[in-house]
């Protein structure tokens, strides 16, 4: 009996060590999977923006034609690019987009519908190219410009549920949401209130504080000199900007007119304005100003280096 206890640790050891080895050796269970996006399981759907007529999709779409720049930028942000197959002559982005002819205010539904899409994005305005596609029963999506960054973030999730593309969609929201939040944050105080002059072209069109543009100064605490009456781009006398003299000029029609902030010191009176006289005239790209899909954040990038230029006293 005593030999036994005698011999009973060694074993005891001896099978602690062989278990030890098993389970260094044993394969560890692979994680579960993320559940992979089925794009058709969305369909049929109901899509609609605010303000806008219901569009019914029985499938998928196959072939979009986006008529509108802002949202051809935006599906292929989102993982939809396969399944545009036209685009208007404004879509200059990404560069592999199948560019056509096709303009949404000037083309007719009749070379629209030769492209035999299953569905057609269009911007605003487009009323009579509309009416003929869907007489034709060709599902037509509108997006109307927004009022501000949520109504953007929320074109962008529709046009995502539109074509199977939901999660992808909402991941691009999540992201601008994040970087514009820290971009904001970041960006130094000035000591008080900023004005801005945006123009949007030469002969006197500039952006107020309540157009979808001036909701992007509006993050830094900016207000537009164009404000008055209803107009989101009123037409203002230069007159008018020699006496506002803006902290801060925006030129974003260099791509279009040939603004430059060289030539836009020549002009009869600026010569006297503060941002001219201290370096803060800035020319914004055309496309970026224009647009509120996912480059909005480059935009709020270059109105905080601008606002960054402002003496902190």
């Amino acid at each position: 009996m005593s030999g036994s206890r005698r011999l009973l640790p060694p074993l005891l050891i001896s099978l602690v060590l062989l278990l030890s080895a098993a389970c260094a050796t044993r394969t560890p269970s692979p994680a579960p999977e993320a559940p992979v996006e089925d794009p058709a399981a969305a369909f049929p759907a109901q899509i609609q923006l605010p303000g806008q007529e219901p569009v019914t999709l029985t499938q998928q779409p196959k072939h979009v034609v986006s008529l509108s720049p802002t949202a051809t930028e935006t599906l292929y942000a989102i993982g939809a690019g396969q399944q545009v197959t036209a685009v208007d002559r404004g879509s200059d982005r990404p560069g592999n987009a199948p560019r056509t002819d096709l303009d949404a205010l000037r083309s007719d539904a009749a070379a629209v519908a030769a492209k035999q899409p299953d569905l057609v994005i269009v911007p605003e305005g487009a009323d009579k190219l509309v009416e003929g596609l869907r007489a034709v029963d060709v599902p037509v999506l509108v997006t109307p410009t927004p009022a501000g960054l949520d109504e953007a973030y929320a074109q962008i999730e529709t046009l995502g549920q539109a074509t199977g593309h939901g999660r992808q969609a909402r991941d691009l929201t999540a992201r601008m949401r994040g970087e514009i939040a820290e971009i904001v944050a970041n960006t130094p105080k000035p000591p008080r209130p900023l004005r801005y002059y945006h123009e949007v072209s030469p002969d006197g069109y500039a952006a107020a504080s309540h157009s979808f543009v001036g909701s992007v100064y509006g993050l830094f605490g900016m207000t537009s000199i164009a404000d008055r009456g209803g107009e989101q781009f009123p037409r203002i006398s230069p007159e008018h900007v020699v006496q506002a003299d803006p902290d801060l000029v925006f030129l974003a029609d260099g791509r279009c007119c040939g603004a430059t902030p060289q030539a836009a010191a020549t002009r009869p009176g600026w010569e006297s304005l503060t941002a001219v006289r201290e370096n803060r005239v800035v020319a914004l790209d055309d496309a970026v100003a224009g647009r509120w899909g996912p480059r909005v954040v480059d935009m709020v990038r270059a109105v905080s280096d601008a606002v960054a230029r402002v003496p902190q006293r």
